[in-house]
């Protein structure tokens, strides 16, 4: 074993996850530049590090120091303290500001910053705020350092130690000793494994009460992630039992608990029913607490929306009543030269008519065009509405559909972070509106469902437009397709494929692909394409070179309008490699271009980037897209333009980015692009589905190029199984 003592220039690699870095360290006494590998835990650029470990010859990047185990030493020299300083570490310090400090206090620097630090303002050009960030900033790095260590003794990822800082500030560790369990409760991403790994280390007994509760919620969770209102209790107990490794007494007896603490709840409801509407059979359904309660608000609102107009004769579009369509339809020919189809008069006429409807239908049938018929005859008698979509490009692409302003569902009811991320509209406040028309109703899930309707003011119309047969909602529910089964509501389905539409093999693919039909791959193709590719690692290298090369020098699209669409996030065709490859290979590192590692992922200036939840602070919702702006290493933000609006993230909330050079086709939904490449595999197995397909392929504008095997896409055509979801909304909207 050798000790090896100096200061970290760079770090060329982190993983936050287990604390594997490689970096180059300058070393004492004239050791020169020297590649340092192995464990080396929150170390950062600057800091001067003892480390021990041994010499060791890599076949490929030659001689490196192994690290066994090292520690920080604050650095001795001045120049050690300047560049410790001034290397981004400390929010607020750049190279300038660590020169002035350190001119002022020499060697005394560091005791200052840590025992005086109001005497920073003693150095020119140091103000009373930079003081001020200056000491949150050290204090931060000592919390989390010591957040850190705690993680890392009781065998946890560090890498969550910022997030429980950021959450619990001083009292993070107190928190983690007492009641570990409340990590999964109060923290976006931490869940109940990570927690029970840390209780287990603190001695709580595997079969203690807390941990029972706590685990069986984590599984209600899980389940809602999959996209499931309830779970049928049954489900529940076999999935809980062997995960927790108790006997399903202890966990009949954790829901109780919960129900006790109104954090479940337990209700029977139908779980099957025949065509002629005999019901079979009943389930003991367990839903968490809002879930719940967002069934019960979207069924009843949607009835009372439904029943106003019959029961009290009030309806905010009065003029459609006794209407006379003939002259109105001609009228619409003579300004719009399009002759609406009777579907789509019918379509008009019902969302006109009654309180609440479904439009829908698949690419090419009419919808937009339907839409646009409907606001023309709004704006002639007066009448106020508003079009909202669940995604800003969604609205984006409706405004532009339209003609009209759209917003996303979030800020048409006005989120609002001071008042605990509620929203200004609701029943007590609602919209404005006679009528509310929101587009890819498909991705609607449950809870945003019953905030939107809470704001719909009695008597005015709502009309849900979407393609049910694209994938459902993110979020738990399946709302469109529930409403549309209930047969409670009316439902208007456009099927015409127009002559414009019908020259566009996307679309006609499309319709095929829902059909149970293969697509067609025809020589003369000019916007559908397929690459068989059976070799995987190949796939992967075809899906470089398309999005770099041949799609832009064939098409003229350029790479920035080109996005890769995967069924997964594993694998060499998944998500999670693929962004590693098509960054390398597009924004490939520069020392022009600043970037910061954030948990093994690398955000660089250029970058394609997407929101993975709902931020109200910074109005950011999960599923927007944007690009990398800017990087400021002394402030400690980065910046990224997000629908053409500036967005500011400081470092601690990068953890809710991850790179969007590809996306799955679940978060495509809602978003259209120029061109889509697709890779389709066997190796997807598990995702090769009808409505998968369906979607990925009806998300481009210009050109579809899938990119793997045939016999993958014949498993996904045949596979018309829809994922069932525990719902029990339809079965409530028939009362």
């Amino acid at each position: 074993m050798h000790t090896l003592t100096g200061v970290i220039e760079r770090i060329t690699y982190h993983n936050e996850e287990n604390g594997y870095t490689v970096a180059k360290l300058t070393a004492e006494r004239g050791g020169g530049l020297v590649t340092i590998v192995g464990n080396m835990l929150g170390v950062s650029v600057g800091e001067s590090v003892q480390l021990r470990g041994v010499w060791a010859n890599h076949p490929k990047f030659g001689r490196q120091f192994k690290v066994e185990d090292f520690k920080t030493v604050l650095p001795a020299t001045v120049a050690g303290i300047e560049k410790y300083l001034g290397s981004g570490l400390i929010k607020g310090v750049g190279p300038v500001t660590a020169k002035r400090i350190v001119r002022r206090f020499g060697a005394d620097t560091l005791r200052v910053i840590d025992e005086e630090p109001d005497r920073l303002k003693e150095a020119l050009g140091v103000g009373k705020k930079r003081v001020a960030m200056i000491k949150t900033a050290w204090q931060e790095q000592r919390q989390i350092k010591e957040v850190m260590i705690f993680l890392q003794s009781h065998g946890v990822s560090t890498s969550l130690a910022v997030k429980i800082y950021k959450q619990y500030g001083d009292g993070a560790v107190g928190v983690l000793k007492t009641d570990p369990y409340r990590l999964q409760r109060d923290i976006y991403g931490i869940g109940f494994l990570t927690a029970d790994k840390i209780a287990q280390a603190m001695g709580i007994p595997h079969d203690s009460p807390e941990r029972v509760a706590a685990g069986v919620a984590y599984v209600l969770g899980q389940q809602s992630d999959d996209g499931h209102v309830y779970t049928p209790r049954p489900d529940l107990l076999n999935e809980a039992a062997p995960l927790l490794g108790v006997e399903k007494p202890l966990v009949e007896d954790a829901i109780a608990r919960l129900q006790k603490d109104d954090r479940v709840k337990v209700e029977p409801v139908v779980y099957e029913v025949q065509p002629s509407g005999e019901r079979l059979g009943e389930v003991q359904a367990v839903y968490l607490t809002p879930f719940y309660y967002g069934e019960i608000g979207v069924a009843g609102r949607l009835r009372r929306l439904h029943e106003a107009r019959l029961a009290y004769g009030s309806t905010r579009l009065p003029a459609f009543i006794q209407f006379d369509w003939e002259p109105a339809f001609a009228a619409l020919h003579r300004q719009t030269g399009i002759e609406l189809a009777p579907k789509q008069r019918q379509a008009v006429q019902t969302a006109l008519t009654n309180p609440v409807t479904v439009l829908t239908g698949g690419p090419g049938t009419g919808k937009t065009t339907t839409l646009r018929s409907i606001i023309r005859l709004l704006r002639a008698a007066g009448n106020r509405f508003a079009l909202a979509a669940p995604t800003g490009r969604a609205a984006k692409r409706m405004a532009e559909a339209t003609g009209h302003k759209a917003k996303t569902v979030h800020r048409l009811l006005e989120v609002s972070p001071s008042e605990g991320f509620s929203f200004k509209r609701d029943a007590d406040n609602p919209l404005d509106i006679d009528m509310l028309i929101v587009d890819e109703a498909s991705m609607l899930d449950l809870l945003l469902t019953n905030h939107l309707l809470k704001a719909i003011p009695p008597g005015a119309h709502l009309l849900l437009v979407g393609d049910v047969d694209q994938l459902p909602s993110v979020g738990a529910g399946n709302v469109l397709r529930d409403v549309i089964d209930s047969g409670e509501v009316a439902v208007v389905q456009l099927d015409t494929i127009f002559r414009q539409a019908a020259d566009s093999y996307i679309i006609t693919n499309a319709h095929r692909i829902n059909q149970g039909q293969m697509p067609l791959f025809p020589k003369d193709a000019r916007d559908f394409f397929l690459f068989k590719i059976e070799d995987v690692d190949r796939c992967a290298d075809m899906v470089v070179d398309l999005v770099q090369n041949r799609i832009p020098g064939r098409f003229g699209t350029p790479t920035t309008e080109i996005q890769v669409l995967s069924p997964m996030h594993r694998g060499v065709i998944g998500v999670g490699m693929l962004n590693q490859r098509l960054q390398q290979t597009l924004n490939p590192a520069s020392d022009r271009k600043p970037q910061r590692i954030v948990g093994g992922r690398t955000f660089r200036v250029g970058d394609r980037i997407m929101q993975t939840r709902n931020n109200y602070d910074l109005d950011v919702f999960n599923g927007d897209m944007g690009v990398v702006t800017g990087i400021d290493p002394i402030m400690h933000t980065l910046t990224a333009s997000i629908d053409g609006r500036a967005v500011i993230y400081d470092w601690l909330n990068l953890d809710e980015l991850t790179h969007a050079w590809a996306v799955s086709v679940h978060k495509s939904q809602g978003s259209e692009y120029r061109a889509v490449v697709i890779p389709f595999h066997t190796t997807h197995y598990m995702m090769l589905q009808r409505n998968l397909l369906y979607t990925a392929v009806t998300r481009a504008q210009e050109l579809v190029v899938i990119v793997g095997t045939q016999r993958a896409l014949g498993i996904a055509v045949r596979n018309d199984k829809v994922a069932e979801r525990h719902s029990a909304l339809a079965e409530r909207l028939r009362g």
